[in-house]
Formats: structure tokens, C-alpha cells, sequence
């Protein structure tokens, strides 16, 4: 039994290293991103920006929230897949980090700038998709809702980039058309000569906002793929929340009591009556659980894992039926139902510290080594012409502005995708469509068409195998 319970100690450090790496070349491949225009305008020297850009991400980390972070968690509802048998947990584990891993090293190797939120994401996808073909699948075995506005965000954010950035260009050079200065900030730069102080503090200031962005969305992503991995393989010790006071618990779970037993079933469906019935059990339940519950730890180990899928099942029920047209819900009572389900959540919903502290320096760390193919292909080889300071300050404003929205709304976006798109916005709104190079741009686009169909089979096709083999 030792030796059973050493292996699966091993397994799991294997799982949590290999999850940091995954973060550490998420850190050269993406964050090569925002430091290309800082380099190529000349406002940085190389390795300032990438120290500079690595210390921003590790606080990015820490102060970014977690909302990016539950989002990965919940794209996969672990209650669905996590049973017994802890080597199927490892078996998930180990093949959406594998494939992660080798297709951003594969893309970083090519120099191609490819998305690690898009194979982070379809990693999870391709396991779930495989799980659902096995015979003990019960349920969705993805959240299809989670993963619609996900899918959704990661597609409208580069296009977003490319026509924010053209219209920003057009405004520089319309105010700035009679001024002194005007002509110089869409000059390339010369050789080895930093631009103007105020030029270089926009630049500087853009790069750290870029850098800063990235950790607090991308670095959140490893958060949750972290959490992922002690949720299915140790879920005794991680499925609740051990630091939260469970004593406000039963007032919410009263409230949304309340708000249930407000809809009328005989409108509903089968299904959606089904769906009533199982939430107002487990409301009924949950509220036995916490009526006298002053500690988590107080909670037998062996079924902490229960009350996280509870809570789960309820919040995905009660948030499916109020979308519902046929759910007579007035908006005060759709209000109270989604803020009492976030106060539920909050001992689901978290991530220890120490967890914050290995991503951030996995993830900075990672932004200092490796960056040069990456950098070289924004910087050089997505235009026909070198950065000027007006290009790279209009793309590095859009995607801070992005990546910070997308990080406070809770969805995960693509640095690489969002700047790369600026690039070559602020190529198109200079000279047209034909100062793009078509072969970088053909190639970028391959790879943002190719990294979920591919990385989910890949995911898929491991997951299968691995539990063949377990």
C-alpha cells in the first residue's frame, strides 16, 4: 500500500512540474509578444524588457484575480470525470499537459507566434470529448456553456486587435499630422538611437501593461490547469476551500431556497423539471450540511468532494433554468439567485498561495529565456517594414486594453493572437494590405486554424490510451 500511495506521490509532483512547464514556455512564447515592440523601437534594451516584462507577469499573477483561473476549472467539470480510480484522474492529467506542452515547444521551435490559450483550451476539450465516448460516462463531460463564451472571446479578440489598432493608427496620424513630431513617429527608428523621452515612456508604459495583462490572464490559465490536477488527483484536500468560514452559507442557500420555490414547474420541460427537482434537493441538503458548520475542516475528508459537486451541479442547474425564457424570474430575483450562487462558490472557487507563487515564477521565469524566434517574428517578419514608434504604441495599447477586459469579465483571450493581430493592423492602416508578408501571415493563420482540431485529437487519443493502459 505504501509503495501504491508513493507512486501516486511521485505521479502527482510529475503532474504539478510538468504543469509548470507548461507555464514556463507559455512564459517565452507569449511574453516574447510584449516585449517586441520595446525592442524593436529601441525604448528597451533586450534583456531589460525581458526582465522588466517577467517581474510585470509575476505580479500580473498575484494581483490579476482568479476569475480567468475558475474558468478553466469549470470548462471541465472535474465532478463528472474525478471516480475512484486515481490513475483515470492521472490519465487526464498527464495527457492535456502533454499535448500542451509539446505543441507550444512545437510552435516556439517553428517561430510561429500560436495561441497557448487555444492549446491549453482544446487539450481540456479533446479530454472531455474522449471521456464522454467511454461506457461510465455520465453527463456532459465539458461545460459547453463555459466553453461557447470562451470559444467566442477567443475568437472576436484578434479581430477586435486588428481594427482597434487601425483605427488608433488613423487617430495618431490625424492629430498629430500638424505637429512637429508627427512625421517622426511613423519613421522606422534609427539604429541603436532610443526614441524621445515621451515616445519611450508610452512604449515602456504599454509593454508593462502588455506584461502585467498577460499574467494576470495566461498566468491564470496555469492557475487553473494547477488546480485541475489537485482537484482530480487529490480531491480530499482541494475540492473545498479549507481557509473559508462556511457561516454566511446557510443564509445564501436560504435565499436561493426561496427564489426556487418562486418557478413554476408546470411550464418547464421534463427536462428542466428534472433539473429543478435535483437543485432543490441538493439546496435541501447542502443546507442540512452547513446549518451547524463553523469550520471546512470539520467536513470528513471523504466527503468534501461530495459537497464540491453539489454545489457544482446547483450552480450549473439554477444558472441553465434562469436563461430560460418558460423560468418566470423578475430581474431582482435572477440578480439574487446569481450573487447568493457566488457567495456559494466562494468555498469552491479559490487557489492556495503557494499555488500563485509557483505559477508567477514558473511564468516569469519562463519570459527570460527562449523569447528571441518569437520576438523576431513579430518584430521583423509579420510586416514588410520595421516597427515605427506609432505602430508599435497603437498594438501594445489595444492589447493591454484587451487582455485587461477580458481578464476582469473572467475569459481567457490570446496575448499572442490579440498583438499579433495589432501588428499587423498597424501594418495594413501604414500601407495597405500588401505591407503584410503573406507567408508569416499565412502561417500564423494555419496555426490559429489548426491548434484545436489537432491538440484536441492528441489530448483525446492519449486520454484513451493512458486509461487503457491504467
Amino acid at each position: 500500500m505504501f509503495e501504491l500511495d508513493f507512486a501516486y506521490s511521485a505521479l502527482l509532483i510529475v503532474c504539478l512540474i510538468a504543469a509548470c512547464s507548461f507555464e514556463f514556455v507559455n512564459g517565452f512564447h507569449d511574453t516574447a509578444n510584449a516585449v517586441a515592440t520595446v525592442i524593436y523601437t529601441n525604448s528597451l534594451k533586450p534583456w531589460v524588457a525581458v526582465i522588466w516584462s517577467g517581474f510585470c507577469n509575476f505580479i500580473g499573477v498575484f494581483w490579476g484575480g482568479i476569475a480567468v483561473a475558475v474558468g478553466i476549472i469549470n470548462l471541465l467539470p472535474v465532478e463528472t470525470l474525478v471516480d475512484q480510480n486515481i490513475a483515470h484522474s492521472i490519465s487526464m492529467v498527464m495527457a492535456l499537459l502533454l499535448t500542451a506542452i509539446f505543441w507550444n515547444l512545437l510552435t516556439w521551435y517553428l517561430g510561429i507566434p500560436c495561441s497557448s490559450s487555444h492549446t491549453l483550451i482544446g487539450s481540456i476539450l479533446g479530454v472531455g470529448l474522449a471521456y464522454s465516448l467511454l461506457p461510465e460516462a455520465a453527463g456532459d463531460a465539458v461545460n459547453w456553456g463555459k466553453a461557447q463564451e470562451i470559444g467566442v472571446s477567443l475568437l472576436i479578440s484578434p479581430l477586435f486587435g486588428f481594427s482597434m489598432t487601425i483605427i488608433l493608427m488613423y487617430l495618431i496620424r490625424t492629430l498629430t499630422k500638424k505637429t512637429s513630431y508627427g512625421d517622426s513617429l511613423f519613421k522606422e527608428p534609427k539604429k541603436n538611437q532610443a526614441p524621445p523621452l515621451w515616445i519611450r515612456s508610452i512604449l515602456v508604459l504599454t509593454c508593462t501593461l502588455v506584461s502585467f495583462f498577460h499574467g494576470s490572464n495566461d498566468g491564470q490559465k496555469g492557475v487553473g490547469l494547477i488546480m485541475l490536477i489537485l482537484i482530480g488527483v487529490v480531491p480530499t484536500y482541494f475540492a473545498l476551500n479549507e481557509s473559508f468560514t462556511p457561516t454566511n452559507l446557510p443564509a445564501a442557500l436560504t435565499k436561493i431556497e426561496h427564489v426556487i420555490s418562486s418557478i413554476d414547474s408546470s411550464h418547464l420541460s421534463k427536462s428542466d423539471r428534472n433539473k429543478l427537482a435535483e437543485a432543490t434537493l441538493i439546496n435541501t441538503r447542502l443546507q442540512q450540511r452547513f446549518a451547524n458548520l463553523h469550520d471546512v475542516q470539520d467536513i470528513p475528508k471523504a466527503e468534501r468532494f461530495l459537497v464540491r459537486k453539489d454545489i457544482m451541479i446547483m450552480d450549473r442547474e439554477l444558472g441553465s433554468l434562469a436563461k430560460k425564457e418558460d423560468v418566470k424570474l423578475s430581474e431582482a430575483e435572477k440578480k439574487s439567485l446569481k450573487d447568493e450562487l457566488k457567495n456559494v462558490r466562494k468555498i469552491t472557487d479559490y487557489s492556495p498561495t503557494w499555488v500563485l507563487l509557483m505559477i508567477s515564477l514558473s511564468l516569469g521565469l519562463g519570459t527570460m529565456i527562449g523569447w528571441k524566434r518569437i520576438v523576431k517574428t513579430v518584430g521583423e517578419k509579420i510586416g514588410k517594414e520595421h516597427l515605427t514608434y506609432a505602430q508599435g504604441a497603437s498594438a501594445e495599447i489595444v492589447a493591454a486594453s484587451t487582455i485587461g477586459m477580458s481578464s476582469y469579465l473572467g475569459l481567457p483571450v490570446s496575448t499572442t493572437h490579440v498583438l499579433s493581430s495589432g501588428i499587423a493592423g498597424s501594418m495594413v492602416a501604414n500601407r495597405g494590405v500588401k505591407n503584410l508578408q503573406p507567408d508569416t501571415v499565412r502561417n500564423i493563420l494555419i496555426a490559429w486554424f489548426l491548434t484545436l482540431p489537432v491538440v484536441m485529437i492528441m489530448a483525446g487519443t492519449l486520454f484513451l490510451l493512458f486509461r487503457a493502459i491504467f
